[in-house]
């Protein structure tokens, strides 16, 4: 049986020269790769006491929708601004060159319940960060935040200090 990480393609030089792009859509193609992947995720929540998972766009979706499922967990959508309908609340974090705005509906959570946060990569942990406010704005209590991929050189754990922070494949580059 092949690893999680076997699954994962790696393309030198994209976006540009030195980086080495870790592709996760040839893992959810592959029906085995998206299993264990989904399985690593659901293993690694085993035992945990949570109400709510939270997936960002767009990829948190896909590996968010079927660990609530299968653990009987309702799904919260973390959106790019302008995407959601109802009453939401914002947070914007900074990129490498600029900066992005994510929204959630204001009744996605309510005060007290725990979550967890799955999402595929921690880069800089901007994204996760900005989630992680809106959340407990909204009075929720972030008991777990999981990722497929790691990119460790890029120190995104560290902006996650003080939260329990799993990933299923950790490279030690950029």
């Amino acid at each position: 049986m092949k690893d999680l990480k076997d699954y994962v393609t790696t393309i030198p030089d994209f976006p540009k020269e030195g980086i080495m792009f870790r592709d996760i859509t040839t893992v959810i193609e592959d029906p085995e790769g998206f299993k264990l992947a989904v399985d690593g995720l659901i293993a690694s929540l085993k035992g945990l006491d949570f109400d709510l998972v939270v997936g960002s766009e767009s990829r948190g979706f896909v590996f968010g929708a079927p660990v609530a499922y299968a653990m009987g967990k309702g799904l919260v959508l973390v959106r790019k601004k302008g995407k959601l309908p109802r009453e939401k609340i914002s947070e914007s974090y900074d990129l490498e060159y600029g900066s992005a705005t994510l929204e959630m509906h204001t009744d996605s959570i309510r005060k007290g319940q725990k979550v967890v946060i799955i999402d595929d990569l921690i880069a800089t942990g901007g994204t996760t960060g900005a989630t992680i406010k809106m959340i407990e704005r909204l009075g929720g209590e972030v008991v777990k935040i999981c990722f497929v991929m790691e990119l460790a050189g890029l120190k995104g754990r560290e902006t996650l200090k003080g939260y329990s922070v799993e990933s299923l494949i950790v490279y030690e580059g950029k």
